[in-house]
């Protein structure tokens, strides 16, 4: 703020009143009243009457004009005793806010999602050992009494169970004065990480790459650093030595990762260098263990939080580093309320914070590499595998050449490895990215196709549950034994595959061996971490899966990976299809041969000679980023271009179209940026509302967002049950 904003802040606070954000689309604070006695600053956590509810809310920066007499504005009616969120957090929620052009209650609201943190943790009772001993004394009471005699503070359950006997003995000597109660502050939600625990001894490229990186960490200030290394190169370990130094000066460190509550091995590995893990943050957490995480970081109790995207609105104490591993994966990208991608917000927050942050990629996105490029970022490269393991051998598999047996859809030659692998005691990994049996159920007298009632889309049978799916909506039903257009009996056929089918054409091939099929459908997040567990421990022969076995996993024992359809990621238009095959194919392949065995990955294709599958098998990188950024850089796409994405949904087509086209009457003429549409979204119909899309294009220097903003602003307003949804630099074009 200015000095003559901040004398009328201030001149509010003495006149007892302030702006406090709700978490709500409001477009800007509400004015309250501050009751006589409650002290509150810019941050702090108040409760405030909104309409007939109490809601929750923040103190935030700026001014009021005055204009009302603050004994009509309504009163905060509590303050919690909480830290409040600090300036630099304040900042950057209003920069997540303008970026985006959400309202900014809704961008607070996220750093807000545990409010039953907001008041401290309650006490915990103890006992402590007095002089005071039994009268009569018994085997038990000697262990407890012997137990306890190192001064030391006990909870009751916890002396009881390191004496081993029971609470009443324990009971018994409080009673006699033996133990006095104390009462203790609750313990941490993890211990704190100690940077010295072990020293990893890197090798080669992995040291240097360690002292280029302690370099930009150590010399303080805001940096980027990019790491880009192959599979199994050491990256983790790397990245490692930066947080260490980062808490040997104090200061707390964030890891995000795009599916931290699948990757138990990355937890496994932190305890093994800093002899205990970090507090996790992901949607998977029981409510009082976020609610302990998030008190505790503000608190700055927590020293290493690793977690998923939303970790990154956690209000730290004192963040000192921001770790992105998997920088690329699309799922940091989030696509409800609020639009952001938290790559690149965490960019934002470590500028604003004036601290470095680490990107961490084996296939870094195209907007890193051409920053890493043009010197924006700190590239630091991992050419070679961690204790020189070899990369697999990759070859391409012609499917006109070597087409699968009628009714599958394995080349011979995949089954051939596959079968090498197993009599070798080794592991084989079948990659396809598609959930469920068949994507695709219809007739084979009259031809009806079974689609979802509320989405423009195919329902998805999943034969090991007896249902067909719609995986938009979730609509599902029992899986029909008829054609419900013809009425005919045991003529519907599955058309395609998806794991489960590969599955079973495996078990068909592969009757001894065992095998898993890891997909998000099939099992909730606790059993998806025992399946992994057993795989990286040997217990699995064959694994088939979908992407998630793509995230980061160490399977020691795998030496054969199988790609079963390396097109199907091609065929769409959006303009980032090469570029995410590319990732999401080597990662896969990367999976393969990380301890050292000899490894292959083949692909199966019907397009050899694309220039992604070209690129994946010759290992040659950088020819394939050089040919996307060239053609990134002809079409003006990110980033030398700028994109956003506009949907507009009603519950009728007419309704969506009409307000779509309105909004593109409204647009301003501004030069250099540009409306497609409105056209249909691909996926036209969702939950019964109908789509329309519009794209604006505009140059990289474009004001994307004030373009944006005068369109609404002028355009229709929304009535009925018409709804917009903008997205800025969009990742999804369905």
């Amino acid at each position: 703020m200015t000095e003559d904003s901040t004398d009328l802040f201030d001149d509010l606070f003495a006149r007892r009143v302030v702006p406090v954000l709700v978490p709500m689309p409001a477009p800007k604070p509400y004015s309250y009243a501050v009751p006589e006695g409650m002290a509150v600053e810019p941050g702090s956590i108040v409760q405030v009457p909104l309409g007939p509810r109490q809601v929750l809310g923040v103190v935030w920066d700026g001014i009021d004009d005055g204009s009302v007499d603050p004994k009509k504005l309504k009163a905060i009616t509590r303050a919690f005793d909480c830290p409040p969120l600090a300036r630099d957090m304040r900042t950057f929620l209003d920069w997540v806010a303008t970026y985006t052009v959400s309202p900014p209650g809704l961008v607070a609201r996220m750093a807000l999602r545990a409010p039953a943190a907001f008041d401290p943790e309650p006490m915990i009772e103890g006992l402590r050992l007095t002089d005071i001993r039994p009268e009569r004394m018994t085997a038990a009471r000697e262990r407890v009494i012997a137990t306890a005699d190192n001064g030391f503070t006990w909870t009751r359950s916890g002396l009881a169970h390191a004496a081993g006997t029971s609470s009443s003995v324990i009971d018994g000597l409080t009673a006699q004065g033996v133990f006095e109660t104390v009462f203790m502050p609750p313990p941490p939600v993890v211990a704190l990480p100690d940077p010295d625990y072990t020293e990893h001894r890197l090798e080669g490229p992995q040291k240097q790459a360690a002292l280029d990186l302690l370099e930009s960490v150590d010399a303080g200030g805001f940096s980027v650093s990019l790491i880009d290394g192959i599979t199994g190169s050491g990256k983790t370990e790397v990245y490692f030595e930066a947080i260490a130094a980062t808490l040997k000066a104090g200061k707390q460190v964030l890891i995000l990762l795009p599916e931290i509550a699948l990757t138990a091995s990355f937890l496994e590995r932190f305890q093994d260098r800093f002899g205990s893990k970090p507090a996790e943050w992901h949607s998977d957490l029981a409510p009082r263990t976020r609610e302990k995480v998030w008190r505790q970081v503000t608190e700055g109790g927590v020293r290493v939080v690793a977690g998923a995207r939303s970790a990154l609105f956690l209000p730290f104490e004192n963040l000192g580093l921001i770790i992105v591993d998997e920088e690329h994966d699309p799922a940091y990208k989030q696509e409800d309320r609020v639009f952001y991608n938290a790559r690149d917000m965490a960019v934002v927050r470590a500028r604003i914070g004036e601290f470095p942050i680490v990107l961490v990629s084996a296939t870094p996105s195209v907007e890193s590499r051409v920053n890493g490029d043009l010197g924006r970022y700190n590239p630091i490269h991992l050419p070679t595998r961690f204790g020189d393991a070899a990369l697999p051998d990759l070859g391409l598999v012609d499917m006109r050449k070597h087409p699968p047996e009628r009714g599958g859809f394995l080349s011979p030659v995949l089954l051939r490895y596959i079968g090498k692998a197993v009599e070798r005691g080794e592991q084989a990994l079948l990659f396809l990215n598609r959930r469920g049996y068949a994507p695709l159920t219809l007739c084979r007298v009259c031809g009806h196709r079974f689609q979802c009632p509320d989405c423009s889309s195919w329902l998805v049978e999943h034969r090991f549950r007896g249902q067909i799916q719609c995986h938009h909506c979730g609509y599902a039903e029992k899986t029909p034994e008829s054609c419900p257009e013809c009425g005919t009996l045991d003529h519907l056929v599955a058309c395609g595959p998806g794991v489960e089918r590969i599955a079973e054409e495996v078990d068909r091939h592969f009757p001894d061996a065992r095998t898993i099929v890891l997909s998000s459908d099939l099992m909730g997040v606790k059993r998806l971490r025992l399946e992994l567990e057993a795989i990286a421990k040997g217990e699995a022969d064959i694994v088939v899966g979908t992407q998630l076995v793509a995230k980061g996993h160490n399977f020691p024992m795998m030496t054969f990976v199988g790609i079963v359809d390396a097109d199907i990621g091609l065929a769409n238009g959006d303009p980032r299809a090469a570029e995410r095959t590319f990732q999401l194919l080597s990662q896969v392949t990367g999976r393969a041969g990380r301890t050292g065995l000899k490894s292959l990955g083949l692909l199966q294709t019907y397009q050899p000679q694309h220039p992604v599958m070209q690129a994946i098998v010759s290992g040659d990188s950088d020819a394939f980023y050089e040919r996307e950024i060239s053609e990134r850089e002809k079409a003006l796409l990110p980033p030398f271009g700028r994109l956003a994405s506009i949907i507009i949904s009603a519950d009728t087509r007419a309704d969506a179209e009409g307000h779509a086209r309105g909004l593109r009457q409204a647009a301003p003429k501004v030069s250099g940026i540009s409306i497609l549409g409105p056209a249909e979204a691909p996926l036209a119909l969702i939950r019964g509302r109908h789509r329309f899309r519009l794209l604006v294009h505009g140059r990289r220097n474009s004001d994307m967002q004030a373009f944006v903003k005068t369109m609404m602003a002028n355009g229709p307003k929304m009535r009925g049950s018409v709804s917009v949804q903008l997205d800025i630099d969009p990742q999804s074009f369905l």
